[in-house]
């Protein structure tokens, strides 16, 4: 079985790249995907319709966090069980977290659904964009359980070394959504109500076609017997990896989230802008996040098949990758800002919106490989199941960028946004790096 696996046995540089570039290309569909109705609204609806949507952004993306840091937590079981070639308990273990996800989704749409309204309220959303962005998220409520078993199936696919599938699936998702996100403004002549019909339906469909391929792929690796569709200790060890890597996935848009009420108090053309500077930033980043989720499958992998000096062998060559990427988003972010932020805002918006957007992208592309670095180092200790120091120094992130937004930029400007980024990321790498070098992630042994 080993044979079939390239993150057991092929050069760890040719292994992370290889595995991690159709995740990149993956993720960007799916942040092209999550743009979509942004890019659609601000260039035929207008700047109000784009705050709305930027605002309702900042709280669905972390449900979107939630969907995406389950997944993979839970998913480092099924690849640790993968590389010891366990394929009864790997099967066991998606289904149990395919239920799971299933029941937790539906009630987390119940409470978006109704407390919507109430979180706008809190983040102080400007009121003259409140009711389009209440109206955005109640529409896209309705279609969260399907969001979340998409995330879920597609880190699943990836588990079993298999990044490619998630990649079609995210083109065709993608390329409907901007086909419906069209047809209902410009045909149907819907604003912000129409695009979340859009974003709903297309996750519904994809969601649907991941489910089928799945089963007839883990049909494939052959076992004897009836397999349990439920297990609860695995459920209790794979919460354990899942909890941290929620917190770690989520990190930045519950950073955006808490945030936001400090972008608002400098009212919706600064929020536009904004909004349409942070779309690029979660663009630029993909490379980064993609590369650590794909060490952390790394990780699990060998660690499952007994190889620690691999694992260390691909985090010391992840930085190489790190370093090539980061220098690419740098030239891209000083030289091409301008196209880029036009993609979001139209000629009518205003001169506020535009220095808003120019001058937090330009800050931000300086400091993308602490990012890199960070999420690196966060894959081993998420992959090995090390997840204790890893959760901790998440938070420290969070919180260093909570404190400095709020705290600062209501006396020294809205710049402290984003300057409080790179010093979150910087210390959660420093943190999570020292208790890397400590080894206590080799004697962890999940399965």
């Amino acid at each position: 079985m080993n044979k079939k696996q390239p993150l057991l046995t092929d050069t760890p540089g040719r292994a992370l790249i290889v595995f991690a570039l159709p995740m990149i290309i993956g993720n960007l569909f799916q942040q092209f995907y999550n743009m979509a109705d942004s890019i659609i609204v601000g260039r035929f609806v207008g700047e109000n319709a784009l705050a709305a949507v930027g605002a309702s952004y900042s709280f669905t993306n972390v449900f979107i966090m939630i969907a995406i840091g389950g997944g993979i937590g839970a998913s480092v079981l099924t690849s640790q069980y993968l590389g010891a070639g366990k394929l009864r308990e790997m099967k066991t273990s998606i289904a149990t977290f395919l239920i799971t996800f299933l029941v937790l989704s539906s009630l987390l749409a119940c409470f978006g659904f109704l407390f919507n309204p109430t979180v706008m309220r809190l983040l102080k959303t400007p009121e003259d964009i409140f009711s389009d962005a209440v109206l955005y998220l109640q529409i896209y409520f309705c279609g969260l359980p399907f969001m979340f078993m998409y995330n879920v199936l597609s880190a699943n696919f990836n588990a079993l070394g298999k990044s490619v599938i998630p990649l079609a699936l995210l083109i065709f998702s993608s390329v409907l959504n901007v086909f419906l996100d069209l047809f209902m403004v410009l045909k149907l002549g819907m604003g912000v109500e129409g695009v979340a019909i859009a974003t709903v339906l297309a996750q519904g469909i994809s969601s649907l076609l991941s489910f089928l391929i799945l089963l007839r792929f883990l049909g494939t690796f052959h076992t004897e017997g009836r397999i349990p569709l439920f297990d609860c200790s695995m459920l209790t060890n794979g919460t354990k990896i899942a909890i941290p890597s929620i917190v770690q996935q989520s990190i930045v848009s519950i950073g955006i989230l808490l945030t936001q009420s400090a972008v608002n108090r400098f009212g919706s053309s600064a929020l536009a802008g904004y909004s349409a500077g942070m779309r690029l930033e979660s663009l630029a980043i993909v490379p980064m996040i993609a590369t650590g989720n794909a060490v952390s499958t790394f990780t699990a992998q060998n660690l499952g098949a007994g190889q620690k000096k691999r694992v260390r062998q691909g985090y010391r060559t992840s930085y190489l990758i790190i370093l090539s990427f980061s220098a690419i988003l740098l030239i891209a972010t000083q030289l091409f800002y301008r196209p880029i932020l036009s993609a979001f805002l139209n000629v009518e918006s205003s001169p506020l919106a535009y220095s808003t957007g120019a001058s937090y992208l330009r800050f931000i592309g300086f400091f993308f490989c602490f990012l890199g670095f960070k999420a690196s180092t966060d894959g081993v200790l998420r992959g090995a199941g090390d997840v204790g120091v890893y959760m901790a120094a998440n938070l420290v992130n969070l919180s260093i960028r909570v404190a400095v937004a709020q705290l600062c930029s209501p006396v020294w400007g809205i710049e402290f946004v984003w300057y409080a980024v790179p010093l979150g990321w910087g210390m959660n790498y420093i943190i999570s790096y020292l208790w890397y070098r400590t080894g206590h992630w080799e004697k962890k042994n999940l399965v």
